[in-house]
């Protein structure tokens, strides 16, 4: 059974910074696919960004040059790194996994397994 549990969210001023966490289980091995997405009220579901295999990164244009995803395997664990935040970051953010290559990595429809999500708060 996998099961991703993510953590790190929370409230910050613009300009902040804030890393996310997500401890996948039962996920283990290389050449799988994980992801960052978030979800803000009345809005669809939006890919963050992305990695295979622990170091193909890929990212939303609206993030990149502030956010930065990692994965450290021996920990089964993935990260994404928030600088410069926006308010219009704000939203519940997800990590998602699913085993091989995405080949849309920012498309939610790609990955077959999902966690409960953090909130990500960003006033002005």
């Amino acid at each position: 059974q996998v099961d991703l549990v993510e953590s790190g969210g929370g409230s910050v001023q613009a300009g902040g910074s804030l890393r996310l966490s997500c401890v996948a289980s039962g996920f283990g091995g290389s050449r799988n696919s994980m992801g960052w997405f978030r979800q803000a009220p009345g809005k669809e579901r939006e890919g963050v960004a992305a990695i295979y295999d622990g170091f193909a990164s890929y990212y939303n244009p609206s993030v990149k040059g502030r956010f930065t995803i990692s994965q450290d395997n021996a920990k089964s664990t993935v990260y994404l790194q928030m600088s410069a935040l926006k308010p219009e970051d704000s939203a519940m953010y997800y990590c998602a996994a699913t085993r091989g290559v995405a080949r849309t990595p920012l498309n939610s429809r790609e990955y077959n397994y999902w966690g409960h999500g953090t909130q990500v708060t960003v006033s002005s």
